[in-house]
């Protein structure tokens, strides 16, 4: 497998084609994996803010005063309303934010940041990110570039363990999991329960070339990688009903003694 970042790309702006940027730097090709970070398709569909844009509520300002309380940080209570604004529920409100955006992805603040956005104070997470990879897929298309797979990525922090890594938030082209149970292991034991989410494992290796910070590289094409003979699954974020983490999050409350 091989991982090649895009280079060159220009600060992208409301409007730009993220699909003809790319097909005008990258000799993409049947069966390749084009990875690119949420944060130029956020750029691309206008989703950018200024915390004046968010009158703030009492339930924000309640948010704001308690982590300022427990954490010794100060909140703005406008970055809070933005938050809220762009979540489908609030799972941890002290010391920190952990929301559930409106299309399913668990992260804190929203998935929203405050780096890299010129002329403006906040950047959000693509509405729809599975429509915005489709749509760069479709781009694609049009330009006679076919079958390449398209993943919208992120980065995110995970329970138990320091620092981030990579994470798919969106896709198209291809299934979001590969499916083993039922083959079998090298001693011919029955897989029962492995089901592979290649889309993360994806990003988490494009995330390894885009890097981080000013020298970042947004978009990465990955080239010799098959999907194999596996039932395939667009599964991604658990329902409630099967997340027990989630479910205990709701019952739980920050004591800061």
């Amino acid at each position: 497998m091989e991982l090649n970042g895009v280079a060159d790309l220009p600060e992208i702006r409301p409007g730009d084609d993220i699909a003809a940027l790319v097909a005008d730097r990258a000799a993409l090709e049947p069966g390749d994996v084009l990875t690119v970070a949420s944060t130029i398709v956020s750029k691309a569909e206008g989703r950018t803010a200024d915390l004046e844009d968010y009158p703030v509520s009492g339930r924000a300002q309640e948010i704001a005063d308690r982590i300022e309380e427990v954490a010794d940080e100060e909140k703005d209570p406008r970055f809070a309303q933005a938050i809220l604004e762009e979540s489908a529920e609030l799972l941890i409100d002290a010391p920190f934010l952990l929301a559930e955006t409106r299309f399913g992805h668990i992260c804190p603040n929203a998935g929203i940041d405050r780096s890299n956005v010129p002329g403006h104070d906040l950047l959000l997470l693509p509405k729809r990110p599975d429509e915005s990879a489709e749509r760069i897929r479709s781009g694609l298309a049009e330009r006679g570039i076919e079958d390449v797979a398209v993943i919208v990525t992120d980065t995110c922090g995970r329970p138990f363990r320091h620092g981030q890594t990579g994470v798919a938030i969106g896709w198209a082209g291809m299934p979001a999991s590969r499916d083993w149970r039922g083959e079998l292991d090298r001693d011919g034991h029955e897989l029962g329960v492995t089901v592979q989410s290649v889309v993360d494992e994806l990003a988490a290796a494009a995330n390894l070339v885009t890097g981080e910070g000013a020298g970042g590289t947004p978009a990465v094409v990955v080239r010799d990688w098959e999907f194999g003979n596996h039932e395939g699954s667009n599964e991604l974020f658990r329902s409630v009903e099967d997340d027990l983490v989630r479910q205990a999050l709701r019952e739980w409350r920050f004591d800061e003694q």
